[in-house]
């Protein structure tokens, strides 16, 4: 996401940081450019005015402090207003009420809701420790009731089960009615949603929102709709007392126009947004976090978290002693390294959030050969004996023969990754020994062609034995 919009104001940028003092003259060009790179990037226009305007007053004139350049400043100024534009800061759930907390999904059809509700209630049973039952109010889909029972088995939360024939209303009353006999912390109540804004749709989840008196009402909307999302995001707004935005459908989006006109339209916060197809791809949305990424400067904060989250530690402490004690980095850690790093979002979800990388290493890391690519290297190592694993001496020719036949690959595939493992192996060492993190650093840059694995990037696992960030 904004990878077209951080390609375009580091572009802009550049042209300011060399300037002696900032003025509505030197800064004018900038801010022009500023201006066509956010409506490129699908940003409502009257978000682009305000924030042009409220730059605009920011800059001129500003005293330049002690520890800046006044190019820094002026990406400052830029920084805090893209965090104000998207809320200041993230803001949770509220459970400030006598259980069970109801939740009530609001949106257009296809905008995600039923997923939402399922990576929601994720979220909130392993993060918050919260007892959740799900219900679906679509009686026009079928589908989507079978949908989100099917996500709720996944997920482990209770689902209350509901029909076609039944009235939206008399669900959600026998829902909340379930949710307190089973004593659950949280009802998520999913509901219908149309392919176009209509007056039937308005009125029937105002019956619901009556009825149902929930703590939160979230407006789940497309990432991807982008100038669509203003109008949507009003009409909802003004038949419902939203409380939050769930932006879905993140990760597809290059422009992020939509999380960056959302907020200032409805004047209610994004809290989350999603960012896969998986049930544990939903973020708290942090607009200060999300700001940085889009002028390329990381998200160094969220990518600890993940780590701290989805990194197997007894893993990476046991190949951080098997390294200390002289032993070598085999395919089985390889294999390690490559799982691990697939939980951690693939090589594009890493690059997403290191300071520093461009947008264009990250668009090319997002191709499908490189994933093919790290594909292709697991089902080499799945083919071979754990022996073979764990000795990668003994690949002969014969063996090497029954390996690419086994994972129907070239044998250039193969000895690339033999190869590959043998940089790995000493880089892990050079680790073990001294300089840590610096020596690998350098040992990717020199033997890595093209600077780092296939497709150019980091090595399997993106971090050092141990899963630590220095």
């Amino acid at each position: 996401m904004f990878e077209n919009l951080t390609e375009r104001l580091s572009q802009t940028l550049k042209s300011i940081t060399g300037k002696a003092h900032l003025s509505e003259e030197n800064i004018q060009e900038t801010l022009r450019e500023v201006r066509k790179a956010l409506l490129e990037a699908d940003v409502a226009l009257p978000v682009v005015k305000d924030f042009v305007e409220s730059v605009k007053q920011r800059a001129i004139g500003q005293e330049v402090s002690q520890s800046l350049s006044p190019g820094q400043q002026f990406i400052k100024i830029v920084q805090d207003e893209l965090i104000h534009v998207m809320g200041d800061a993230n803001q949770g759930l509220s459970f400030k009420t006598q259980p069970p907390a109801v939740i009530l999904m609001a949106g257009l059809q296809g905008a995600g809701k039923t997923t939402s509700v399922a990576k929601l209630s994720r979220f909130l049973k392993e993060k918050q420790k919260k007892k959740v039952m799900v219900v679906s109010a679509d009686v026009y889909r079928p589908a989507a009731i079978k949908q989100l029972e099917t996500l709720a088995s996944e997920v482990g939360a209770l689902f209350f089960p509901s029909d076609a024939a039944q009235k939206p209303v008399d669900i959600a009353v026998a829902a909340i009615s379930e949710a307190k006999k089973r004593f659950a912390d949280v009802l998520i109540i999913d509901t219908a949603g149309r392919l176009h804004i209509d007056e039937a749709l308005m009125g029937e989840i105002r019956d619901l929102h009556a009825v149902a008196k929930p703590i939160e009402t979230l407006f789940v909307i497309d990432a991807m709709i982008g100038q669509d999302a203003v109008n949507t995001a009003q009409a909802f707004n003004e038949a419902l007392p939203l409380t939050g935005v769930i932006l879905t459908k993140a990760d597809g989006d290059a422009r992020g126009g939509a999380a960056l006109s959302v907020r200032h339209v409805t004047g209610k916060p994004i809290k989350f947004i999603g960012v896969g197809e998986k049930t544990d791809a939903l973020e708290p949305f942090h607009p200060d976090r999300i700001a940085s990424r889009i002028l390329g400067m990381g998200d160094v904060l969220t990518l600890i978290e993940e780590a701290e989250e989805k990194l197997d530690k007894k893993k990476a402490e046991k190949l951080a002693k098997k390294i200390k004690k002289g032993k070598s980095f085999d395919f089985e850690d390889l294999r390690d390294q490559l799982q691990q790093m697939k939980n951690m979002g693939g090589v594009a979800g890493l690059l997403d959030k290191l300071p520093g990388v461009g947008a264009g290493l990250n668009q090319m890391m997002q191709q499908d050969e490189t994933q093919k690519q790290f594909a292709r290297m697991e089902a080499i190592i799945n083919s071979m004996t754990p022996e073979e694993r764990r000795k990668p001496d003994l690949l002969n020719g014969s063996r090497k023969r029954r390996i690419t036949q086994g994972s129907g690959t070239q044998l250039q595939d193969l000895n690339r990754l033999v190869k590959q493992q043998k940089q790995m192996s000493k880089m892990m060492k050079k680790m073990s020994k001294k300089g840590g993190m610096a020596n690998m650093l350098r040992g990717m840059g020199g033997n890595m062609p093209g600077g780092g694995f296939p497709g150019g990037g980091l090595p399997p696992g993106g971090m050092p034995p141990g899963g630590g960030f220095g």
